[in-house]
């Protein structure tokens, strides 16, 4: 009798949640939109441009990470900004691991030192990277990495450009190495969970933070007002409103002769167009609703 083959072990699967924490302005957008492969999270140059938790999922064949785009961490002074720490501080007792970015380009801080105590008591796995290393020049990089290791004793440091993707093959490798056994979180092919109104909101926000300077982008927020799909043709038609806080704010996002706002309509609709996959017709309006980043209420609604 012939002795049967060895049943096949069943393939085990990995997967969890990873919290992405750093100063403001650190790349931690950039970096999960390079893992995922495609916008899940806008960028800019200007601090608080993560304001709400965004998911951007990366699947292989063995594994499903979750990556938690996270509002960088801060000193509160408002109700936006306690709302966006209180959403850091809690993510922090619900994920699997932690993925700390420091900023190469800027001196470590006390904000660093803040970050690197909370992972520390948060009692979870952390891998460690330092961003932005394309902008060092060559021979201030072992210093740099010196500087950062002490900041983190025991960790291992990854350099890492989340602009150009150096670094990012090895980065990704040690977070799925630090996934506990588990199942698929989202369907193969899902890359976030951010609703599409949401997801409009943000890329209308991101191309008004781009044509603002000062204290203005603080103070812009989207409202998506409707999303109407045409029957007869394929064309999505959609209506928002940039709220700012006061008159002067409104003139500069309007610009002259409505300059600044037909700039970020133009850049927008070319966003929303090519995550939708077709033609969109989008309405920008602007409104000045006094004081709404101390709206408690209307922040809830918001984020």
């Amino acid at each position: 009798m012939k002795a049967r083959p060895p049943a096949k072990a069943a393939r085990v699967f990995h997967s969890g949640f990873v919290a992405v924490l750093g100063r403001p302005n650190v790349g931690k957008s950039t970096l999960v939109n390079r893992f995922v492969g495609r916008k899940v999270s806008i960028t800019s140059d200007h601090p608080q441009t993560t304001r709400r938790r965004i998911s951007g999922v990366v699947t292989t064949d063995d594994c499903q990470m979750v990556l938690l785009d996270l509002p960088g961490f801060q000193r509160p002074f408002d109700s936006l900004t306690r709302r966006m720490q209180k959403t850091v501080d809690e993510t922090l007792s619900e994920v699997d691991a932690a993925l700390f970015l420091l900023n190469a380009e800027e001196p470590f801080a006390g904000g660093d030192r803040f970050i690197a105590a909370a992972v520390a008591e948060a009692k979870l796995p952390v891998v460690v990277a330092l961003n932005k290393m394309d902008r060092l020049a060559e021979k201030a990089m072992p210093r740099v990495l010196a500087e950062a290791a002490q900041l983190v004793p025991h960790l291992s440091v990854f350099p890492l450009s989340a602009l150009t993707g150096n670094g990012a093959d090895a980065l990704l490798a040690e977070l799925v190495a630090a996934m506990p056994e588990g199942p698929m979180y989202f369907p193969d092919g899902e890359v976030s969970d951010q609703p599409l109104e949401a997801l409009i909101a943000e890329l209308v926000r991101e191309q008004a933070l781009r044509r603002t300077r000062e204290e203005v982008p603080h103070a812009i927020a989207v409202e998506v007002a409707s999303i109407n799909e045409r029957k007869d043709r394929p064309l999505v038609e959609i209506e928002a409103n940039l709220i700012v806080e006061t008159e002067s704010q409104k003139a500069i996002v309007v610009g002259k002769g409505g300059s600044v706002v037909k700039q970020v309509g133009t850049a927008a609709r070319h966003e929303i167009e090519a995550i939708l996959g077709v033609q969109v017709f989008l309405a920008l309006r602007v409104k000045v609703r006094k004081h709404w980043r101390r709206d408690e209420s209307y922040i809830e609604r918001l984020l």
